[in-house]
C-alpha cells in the first residue's frame, strides 16, 4: 500500500465514523470481522471511531462456512453477546452475518444500529466512501426513491435479456441507504435504493451477468445467469457452469424459499466498480440486484424468511415506471435524475 492511499483511508474512515455512522461520545462500537476480511479497514475503522469519542471494541474470528443462518453453526458464542450489547456494530466480515441468529437476537433488542460493509476493502473504502460526494448522492438518492414509491407499475430491461415486470406497494418502504439514523436498526453503505416489490407480481426474465455471491465458487461471472420467474419465485435457472453451479447451490438448502425474490436495489455509487465483492457490485452505476432467498421484515413484504441470502447483479438496466422510461442501458434520461447524475460525474 503507498501512503497516499494509506491517507486517503484514514480520511474515507473518518467519513465513516463522523458523518455516516455519526458516533457519539461515550457510545459503545463494535466492528467485527472474519478471517477473510481486510483487516486495514477494520484498523483505521477503530482508530477514527476513538478519535470521535466512541468506546470502541473489535472481534475477529474464522470465517464461517456459509452466510445468515447458514454461518451459524461456526460463530463463537461471544460474538453473539457482543452483538447483542452495543449500540453500533459495524461489519466488515466478508461472510456476513446478515440474516443470522446472533445477528436477530440483536436486533431484536431494539437498541442496535447496525452497518452493513460486508467484504469492504482498502480500495473499495477510498472509491465508495472517501471519494464520494456524499451530499449530492444523497439527493439523487432520495429523488429516485420518491420516484419509485409513486410508480405502481414497473418494467426493467437489461442488454444481456433481463425483461421483468412488476407491481409496487406503496405502504412498503423504499430505502436510500447511506446515512445511520439514530433510530435502531439495519443499514446499508450509500449508492444503493432498495425495496420489495409486491412478491406475487414479479414476472418475467432475470439475467445476473455482472457477479453473483454467494456461493463462494461465483463471484464474478463469464456467463449470464437466466432466472425464470413466475409470481415471485425462481421457476427454473439456465445458462452455463455458472448456472449450473448457483442452481446446484440453492438446492442444497433443501429450502422452498431461498426461490423468493425478496427484493430489488438500484446501484447509484460513482464510486464502484464491478470488483467481484458484492457490496461494491450492487452499487454500480446503472445495475440493478435482484436478492434471493432471506427477506428482512423491514422491506415490509410477504416473503419472510429462508436459510440464506444471495444477490445477483444485472448490469445496464433501462427502466420503466407506470410507462414512463427512467433510464436506459445503465443513463439516467429523466430530467431531475439526469442533472444530479451530472453531479456526480455520471450520466
Amino acid at each position: 500500500m503507498t501512503v497516499g492511499l494509506d491517507l486517503e483511508l484514514a480520511k474515507a474512515a473518518q467519513i465513516l465514523a463522523r458523518d455516516i455512522v455519526k458516533v457519539k461520545s461515550g457510545e459503545n462500537i463494535l466492528i467485527y470481522a472474519d478471517t477473510e476480511s481486510d483487516w486495514r479497514i477494520v484498523e483505521e475503522t477503530s482508530k477514527a471511531v476513538h478519535n470521535v469519542g466512541g468506546k470502541v471494541a473489535i472481534m475477529r474470528y474464522p470465517a464461517p462456512r456459509g452466510v445468515g443462518e447458514a454461518a451459524d453453526p461456526d460463530l463463537p458464542k461471544p460474538l453473539g453477546a457482543a452483538m447483542a450489547n452495543c449500540d453500533i456494530m459495524i461489519e466488515f466480515a466478508n461472510k456476513y452475518l446478515l440474516y443470522s441468529t446472533p445477528w436477530k437476537k440483536a436486533m431484536e433488542t431494539q437498541k442496535v444500529r447496525y452497518l452493513c460493509l460486508s467484504g469492504m476493502t482498502t480500495e473499495m473504502m477510498v472509491r465508495c466512501i472517501g471519494h464520494v460526494d456524499m451530499p449530492s448522492l444523497i439527493r439523487f438518492q432520495e429523488k429516485i426513491a420518491e420516484l419509485t414509491g409513486k410508480a405502481r407499475r414497473m418494467k426493467i430491461t437489461t442488454p444481456a435479456g433481463m425483461d421483468v415486470e412488476f407491481e409496487n406497494e406503496s405502504r412498503r418502504p423504499v430505502f436510500s441507504e447511506g446515512i445511520v439514523t439514530e433510530k435502531p436498526g439495519e443499514y446499508m453503505l450509500m449508492g444503493q435504493v432498495d425495496w420489495a416489490p409486491i412478491e406475487e407480481t414479479i414476472n418475467g426474465t432475470i439475467v445476473f451477468d455482472g457477479s453473483v455471491w454467494p456461493p463462494d465458487e461465483l463471484g464474478l461471472i463469464a456467463n449470464p445467469i437466466f432466472l425464470e420467474v413466475k409470481q415471485g419465485k425462481v421457476e427454473e435457472v439456465k445458462g452455463g457452469r455458472e448456472a449450473r453451479i448457483f442452481e446446484k447451490w440453492l438446492a442444497n438448502f433443501q429450502d422452498p424459499a431461498m426461490y423468493n425474490v425478496a427484493h430489488i436495489s438500484y446501484g447509484c455509487s460513482p464510486g464502484a466498480k464491478l470488483s467481484g465483492y458484492i457490496v461494491e457490485d450492487e452499487r454500480v452505476w446503472g445495475s440493478v440486484e435482484w436478492g434471493l432467498g432471506y427477506q428482512a421484515e423491514s422491506f415490509g413484504g410477504k416473503a419472510g424468511p429462508a436459510k440464506s441470502h444471495t444477490d445477483g447483479i444485472c448490469l445496464n438496466a433501462s427502466i420503466w415506471m407506470d410507462g414512463k422510461q427512467i433510464s436506459k442501458e445503465g443513463s439516467f434520461i429523466h430530467p431531475e435524475l439526469s442533472a444530479l447524475a451530472k453531479k456526480l460525474g455520471k450520466t
